[in-house]
This record gives C-alpha cells, sequence and structure tokens, in this order.
C-alpha cells in the first residue's frame, strides 16, 4: 500500500485539521487539548473514553498503559489497532492522537509513511476473519480459504466491485466463542465455512 490522501479522512494539510462540514468527525488541536490539564505545573493526562465497548479497544489500551501512554509508543500502538481490527480508520487514529498526546498531523503521517499499515478499506463492506491461536486450531483457515473461493480475492484486497474488502487479523479478543469473523464491525462466533459465505451472499445480492 503506497501513501493516501489523508483527505480520505477528513484530514487537511499539514496541520493535521479534518476538511469542514458537519458530518466529518473532526480531528483538532482544540479538541486534543481535552486530553490534558495541568496539576502543580505538570501536565496531567486526562484519557479519553474508548470509541466503543468492543473488546479490542479494551487490549489496545492495555498495550498503551504498559507504555504509560507515551508519545513514542505510537508505532507499537497503530501496530495493535491493525492487529485488531485489520486496519486503521479515522475513529482509531483520533483516539490513539488523544491518548499519546500526539498531534492528528502525526499520527496520520505515520500510518501513511508506512507501507505495513492500511487505512480504512475501500469496500462497501468489511469481512474480518480472526486467525488467533483460538480460532486458528477451530480451523479459522478453512473459513478463510472458503471465502477467498467465493469472493475471489486475497486478504487485503476488494473486489472489483468495491462492495466487499477482506482482512485477516491477530486476535479480536473472542476467543470463547472461536472461530470469530467480523463482518461490518459485528463480531459473529462459532462460524463455520458455509455460514462465511452465506453471510457475504446478502452483502452482493442488495447491490444487485
Amino acid at each position: 500500500m503506497g501513501h493516501q490522501d489523508g483527505t480520505a479522512l477528513g484530514w487537511k494539510g499539514k496541520e493535521g485539521l479534518p476538511s469542514g462540514g458537519p458530518s466529518t468527525h473532526e480531528i483538532n488541536l482544540a479538541d486534543l487539548s481535552k486530553g490534558w490539564s495541568k496539576q502543580g505545573g505538570q501536565v496531567k493526562v486526562v484519557k479519553p473514553p474508548l470509541p466503543s465497548p468492543d473488546k479490542r479497544w479494551k487490549i489496545i489500551d492495555a498495550k498503551m498503559r504498559k507504555m504509560g501512554y507515551q508519545p513514542h509508543a505510537l508505532i507499537e500502538t497503530l501496530h495493535a489497532v491493525q492487529e485488531s481490527f485489520g486496519y486503521l480508520d479515522e475513529v482509531a487514529l483520533r483516539w490513539v492522537a488523544k491518548s499519546l498526546r500526539v498531534p492528528p498531523s502525526k499520527v496520520y503521517g505515520v500510518s501513511t509513511f508506512y507501507n505495513f499499515f492500511t487505512l480504512k478499506p475501500q469496500g462497501a463492506h468489511t469481512c474480518v476473519v480472526c486467525l488467533g491461536t483460538a480460532c486458528y486450531v477451530k480451523s479459522a483457515s478453512k473459513i478463510l480459504e472458503a471465502i477467498e473461493v467465493f469472493t475471489k480475492i486475497k486478504p487485503g484486497e476488494t473486489t472489483p466491485d468495491r462492495q466487499l474488502s477482506l482482512l485477516t487479523v491477530r486476535c479480536i479478543g473472542a476467543c470463547g466463542i472461536a472461530p470469530a469473523v467480523v463482518y461490518d464491525g459485528n463480531v459473529s462466533g462459532r462460524v463455520t465455512p458455509e455460514q462465511a459465505t452465506e453471510k457475504l451472499k446478502g452483502y452482493f445480492s442488495h447491490a444487485s
């Protein structure tokens, strides 16, 4: 993956600020400053809330906490986000910027500079197959193979009609319901190869 234009995420220019519009998720330095407060001349970090109840955010937050929410943890944190979700989207980038007290322009710059980071896929829908240990021993590889055959794409790719982007992650924290697949952000557990492809048929039938 090469560089991508920041405007795709609502970021604008070197200041790292988003373009306007009421529907845009705003990312700005004033917003970031809400996570800081001064006490006795020292800066105290007020940790931003998790973006959602999804367990994967807790896993990422735990990694940042281990590193003291320090700015130098940026690359490792972005790795954790991608390993958990399969890609970096606007919500994740904003949250990481606030949590680590890093300018949003730097977070976006790092996420687009390194080829091993992937911004939000271009497909109308996303299918993320978990390949963590618990899922793998319960035949997650067969689920992935069935999806590849059905969609004719590999992980990291999007179907020609841009209806579906296929991704894989290391672990989503849903080991108790392995094997798991995440469809458009919703986790489905104990999935079979047949169920996986049947779910995807609905995406393509609605588009036709």
